[in-house]
C-alpha cells in the first residue's frame, strides 16, 4: 500500500510567519503552495519552491479566493469565468517559481472556502479544472472522491488523487465539518494518526454522528497553519511506515 502525504505550505505573508513550513517540509511528499491570493507573496513563493525541491516533494498549486484579511476562508460569489482566469492567474504566478528551479507544477488543490464550495457546486468545479486543463493538461486534481471536482476533472481530461483529511472531522455526507462547529478539528494526537492509518487501510473513518462512513484515502493532508502541524507530519509518518504504508508523492512525476 502507498499514500501520499500533502501539507499546505507557504502561507506566510510578508512580516507575518505562519506554519513551520522549513520543518514540515522535511517530513511529506507534496507541498500544496499557496498562490498569493489568501495567502503568501512572490518572496514566500520562491522560498516555498526552494524547500520543497530540497526535500523532494511535489509542489502543488494551493489558489485561493482574493481574501487576504479572511484567510481565503469566507465564500465568495464568482461567475464560472471570473473563477477559471483566478485560478489559471495563481498557476501562472507559481509556475514562474517553478521553471526558476527547474521543476514543474504537479497538482492544483483550491484552498479553504473555493475548495469547499467547489466540493458541492459543478460550476465553480469546472471552472476550477478548466483553468489547471487550460494551463497544462499534465496536472492532477486534488481533492475528495465522489466530489464535483473528481465529476469535472474526468471532463476536462485530467488525473484525480482523492485526499483526506488528517486534522479535519467529518460530516455523514463525506464533507468537512464547518471550522465554525465544535469538533471541526481534531487536535488529539493519537486520534489523528489511528484516523489516519484507518482511512489508509480500510477506507473507513468515523463521521462526527459516530457511524462509519467510506472514504478513499490516496493523499493524506495536514494543515500547515494548525498548531500541531509538525507533530503530526512527523508521528503520521511514522505510524504509515510501521503499517507497511509506503509514502510516496502524488502527481506528475516527470519533474
Amino acid at each position: 500500500m502507498r499514500v501520499d502525504l500533502n501539507c499546505d505550505l507557504g502561507e506566510s505573508f510578508g512580516r507575518y510567519t505562519l506554519g513551520l513550513d522549513d520543518e514540515v517540509i522535511k517530513y511529506v511528499s507534496s507541498a500544496n503552495v499557496a498562490c498569493g491570493m489568501h495567502a503568501s507573496d512572490p518572496q514566500v513563493m520562491a522560498k516555498t519552491v526552494r524547500l520543497a525541491k530540497a526535500a523532494g516533494a511535489a509542489v502543488g498549486a494551493h489558489p485561493g479566493f482574493a481574501d487576504l484579511q479572511g484567510f481565503g476562508r469566507r465564500n465568495m460569489d464568482l461567475s464560472p469565468m471570473e473563477l477559471h482566469d483566478l485560478v489559471l492567474y495563481q498557476l501562472g504566478a507559481l509556475d514562474g517559481f517553478c521553471r526558476a528551479e527547474g521543476i514543474k507544477l504537479s497538482h492544483v488543490k483550491p484552498h479553504g472556502a473555493m475548495y469547499n464550495m467547489a466540493v458541492k457546486n459543478a460550476a465553480m468545479a469546472g471552472a476550477i479544472c478548466r483553468a489547471a486543463r487550460d494551463f497544462d493538461p499534465a496536472l492532477s486534481i486534488l481533492a475528495p472522491d465522489g466530489s464535483e471536482l473528481q465529476r469535472a476533472a474526468a471532463e476536462c481530461g485530467l488525473s484525480f488523487i482523492c485526499e483526506v483529511f488528517a486534522d479535519r472531522a467529518y460530516q455523514p455526507d463525506g464533507t468537512l465539518v464547518p471550522r465554525k462547529m465544535p469538533g471541526a478539528m481534531i487536535d488529539d494526537e493519537e486520534e489523528a494518526i489511528s484516523r489516519v492509518v484507518r482511512m489508509v487501510k480500510t477506507g473507513l473513518v468515523r463521521a462526527i454522528s459516530g457511524e462509519d462512513i467510506k472514504v478513499k484515502a490516496e493523499s493524506i493532508c495536514v494543515h500547515g497553519d494548525s498548531s500541531k502541524a509538525l507533530v503530526f507530519v512527523q508521528k503520521i509518518r511514522v505510524a504509515l511506515q510501521d503499517a507497511g504504508i509506503e509514502i510516496k508523492r502524488g502527481g506528475r512525476e516527470d519533474d
